[in-house]
């Protein structure tokens, strides 16, 4: 039987976001997967090069709505090594709480997501129902659900009062019995051990190779941990247990995702006891010096990278973001390998994908060896042109 290719997207039940994917497969087997970008390209990078440095922060955490604390996380990181201050203690470990309650807030949005991939939806009701008690203790703590706006260059604007903490650690010991029964059931259930064990194997050489990160790097037994390997924010003076599956498959990539739960409730628990006393802000000047300044941080999803540039004005000569999804990509393709077609849902869904904040467009003319950018009107004439080569005419 000749092997045959298949579109996948960018339109498709599975798919939550815009992306593209043309399986080349041998009856009911994967042989090969090409993935296309660029359909929810946004061009913040380039807008940002217009805003201030405060607007910015406002700006990176519309990157994605699922991990928005880690994008501010990282920004201000990033831009406080421009400006050469430091936040104070007690606002890393309000940082630190934030960014510990937007994990468990990503992780069970993704169980609930891959539950709802296998057909498994009460399930998905269920994490989703627990996923509310997140949202509702960071309303508490900063009065927004999904955009927290908790962190400014130079600390944070909220605190936690006592009588927050109170209520944030109640729920904690609610959130920790779900998430220990949510484990059983992973380990357990008949359903989900047929859809996910052995299902999208990603080897740990193939893991190095391909550079993944986050939960699908730790899946496959490697221990890296941006929060271990180059500690920020309070994450040096916190113990932690960087959680990790050698099997690979997507079972282990669920079962990393759970227990990191449980390890980011620890976090938190540990961050209110140790609390220090003191300011939530440094002052900050409006222009940065001339200069270049990198952070790292690890988003629910794998590590976070930011670049900044400064010109010594108010805005940024160049910002650049690298989302974990992207990194993950090149990954994704070689678990999709060999996989039967049924399980291409719940392979995709196991690197937990944001697509909307991975797409980037960069153009080099390979003839002059040169970068620019094009215009609205290019960049139409190109997408037309694309898509008459292949054949697709509108």
């Amino acid at each position: 039987m000749p092997e045959l290719e298949i579109p996948v997207g960018p339109q498709h039940p599975a798919l939550k976001e815009p992306i593209r994917f043309v399986f080349r497969i041998d009856g009911e087997l994967v042989v090969a997967a090409e993935p296309r970008l660029g359909y929810a390209h946004r061009g913040i990078e380039k807008l940002a090069e217009s805003k201030t440095y405060v607007q910015n922060l406002y700006l990176s955490e519309r990157v994605c709505g699922i991990c928005s604390a880690a994008h501010t996380t990282c920004y201000v990181e990033c831009i406080e090594k421009l400006f050469g201050v430091e936040a104070p203690p007690r606002a890393k470990y309000i940082r630190v709480i934030i960014a510990e309650l937007n994990r468990i807030h990503s992780h069970l949005l993704w169980f609930g997501i891959l539950a709802h991939e296998i057909g498994f939806d009460t399930l998905f009701m269920y994490t989703w129902r627990d996923r509310e008690y997140v949202l509702d203790l960071v309303e508490l703590i900063t009065g927004n659900r999904v955009l927290y706006a908790s962190n400014i260059i130079g600390g944070v604007r909220c605190d936690i009062t006592p009588e927050a903490e109170q209520k944030l650690r109640k729920a904690l010991r609610y959130l920790e019995a779900r998430t220990k029964y949510y484990k059983r059931v992973v380990e357990t259930d008949p359903l989900i051990n047929a859809r996910t064990s052995e299902v999208g194997v990603l080897t740990p050489s193939d893991a190095r190779t391909l550079c993944a990160v986050g939960p699908t790097l730790r899946g496959s037994g490697i221990k890296s941990d941006i929060r271990s390997d180059d500690p920020y924010s309070a994450y040096d003076e916190i113990p932690f247990n960087v959680v990790t599956y050698k099997e690979g498959d997507a079972l282990a990539k669920t079962l990393v995702r759970v227990d990191e739960i449980l390890e980011s409730i620890n976090i938190i628990r540990y961050a209110l006891d140790h609390m220090p006393e003191g300011e939530l802000s440094v002052r900050v000047p409006r222009r940065p010096p001339p200069g270049e300044a990198i952070a790292r941080v690890e988003a629910p999803r794998g590590e976070l990278f930011y670049y900044a540039k400064s010109n010594g004005t108010e805005r940024p000569e160049r910002l650049k973001i690298r989302t974990p999804t992207l990194a993950n990509i090149p990954a994704l393709c070689r678990m999709l390998e060999g996989a039967f077609v049924a399980d291409i849902p719940v392979i995709v869904a196991s690197i937990d994908p944001c697509i909307a904040c991975m797409d980037r467009v960069l153009i080099i003319d390979e003839k002059r060896g040169e970068q620019r950018v094009w215009t609205h009107r290019e960049l139409r004439r190109y997408s037309i042109r694309w898509y008459e080569q292949k054949g697709w005419r509108r």
